[in-house]
């Protein structure tokens, strides 16, 4: 893809929260005239801002159901998402991964590998990275499926999917939607391209080589990051890495000194011989089983927020398996969790904030024992973001009596 392509002179941004600001700033920089808009209320003066307008570039978290989006499809004028839009202006290889849970990890440990900038879901916007750059560069994408709703054009030279469970029926309606906006990684991709896939997943889009991975592929060294869903992300970042170029004594290296990301699986303190473990970022269910799995210790776990639109009966189910002391419910989701696992004989506290639950862990938990935030929910009903809510988690520990 050559940069600038299909790209003229005037566009509107819908959405003006990170990835919304980026996008204007970088096509500011090119010269274009950009409108923009926060609210989309579908009011005739609001639907004036599309007069003239030759692209409209959305914000992920803008539904396309939108009055401005609906509209501009009307008219005809073409929707983009932000990556797209950034993907048309950087000549950069793109290195792309998606999937349901692990994407942050193995975006940052493919980045560590490749020693490239890393963009997209979490972190920086793609279209940050124009003009800060050589183009000869490469730069490793999370993308999430509300961006790739809205692309046209993106071509990654790697794309990787590491799984899919159902997420975000919320926005998606059906895991068959949800599940096709994921797979558009793949769409324009062209034989000199890779696919890297779980092993025996089903067909993909696109033209691509086809590298299938798995968690106990040979590696060349064992991961820092414990957890054998961390070996799996490993190993897709070790195909991709290949795939790049890169030889096993760097990938190696790599392998040996990545010690993870924040709000996910972070070890925050460890206080009277209690662990106090920050999974902010498990946002679904899937994510907060994989938590669960991780630990052999008593668990007091935190669990809660908004609701994404999935069941809870396959959680529920793991937490009754799993070694969970006390579930400390908080959020819009605590009355529904609350029904759900005392149906499952699993002992309970309704905390309603994280302060609370905090607080009622620490005083509960014994040496060798584990307080676990993994709330399986989103954070929007309490919280600005996950990010908020694991500093917020963060904050309450350290400030926890030795």
């Amino acid at each position: 893809m050559t940069a600038d392509q299909g790209l003229t002179g005037r566009a509107l941004v819908l959405g003006l929260a990170r990835s919304g600001m980026a996008a204007r700033a970088a096509l500011e920089t090119r010269g274009f005239a950009v409108v923009s808009a926060d609210h989309t209320l579908g009011n005739d003066e609001e639907l004036g801002l599309l007069d003239g307008v030759d692209v409209l570039v959305k914000s992920p978290g803008v539904p396309g159901e939108a009055a401005l989006v609906v509209a501009a499809r009307e008219r005809g004028i073409p929707v983009w998402s932000e990556i797209e839009l950034g993907a048309r202006l950087l000549e950069n290889p793109i290195y792309a991964i998606t999937g349901t849970n692990g994407k942050t990890t193995t975006a940052e440990l493919l980045g560590f590998m490749l020693e490239a900038p890393v963009a997209g879901n979490v972190g920086r916007p793609l279209t940050s990275l124009v003009g800060e750059i050589p183009p000869d560069r490469p730069i490793v994408c999370e993308l999430s499926s509300f961006q790739l709703e809205d692309i046209q054009a993106l071509q990654p030279r790697v794309a990787v999917l590491l799984n899919l469970e159902p997420d975000h029926l919320d926005r998606h309606g059906t895991f068959e939607a949800y599940r096709s906006a994921k797979l558009r990684i793949f769409e324009n991709q062209e034989p000199q391209d890779v696919a890297i896939v779980p092993r025996g997943f089903g067909s993909v889009p696109g033209r691509a080589q086809r590298i299938e991975f798995a968690r106990d592929d040979p590696l060349p060294a064992e991961p820092l990051i414990p957890g054998p869903h961390n070996r799996e992300n490993a190993a897709a970042a070790t195909a991709a890495a290949r795939s790049a170029g890169l030889d096993d004594a760097r990938i190696a290296k790599a392998l040996r000194t990545f010690p993870g990301v924040p709000h996910r699986l972070e070890l925050v303190r460890e206080a009277g011989g209690v662990r106090y473990v920050n999974d902010s970022k498990a946002t679904n269910t899937a994510a907060s089983r994989t938590a669960l799995r991780a630990f052999d210790s008593p668990l007091h776990l935190i669990v809660g927020g908004r609701p994404k639109g999935e069941p809870f009966d396959e959680l529920v189910a793991a937490v009754a398996e799993a070694n969970v002391v006390t579930a400390y419910l908080i959020g819009e989701a605590a009355e529904r969790l609350a029904t759900d696992l005392g149906s499952a004989g699993v002992p309970f506290l309704v905390s309603t904030t994280l302060e609370r639950a905090v607080a009622e862990a620490a005083s509960a938990a014994r040496p060798g024992e584990v307080v676990l935030l993994s709330p399986a929910c989103a954070s929007y009903d309490q919280f600005r973001d996950f990010e908020q809510r694991g500093e917020e988690f963060r904050s309450l520990v350290e400030n926890l009596s030795p």
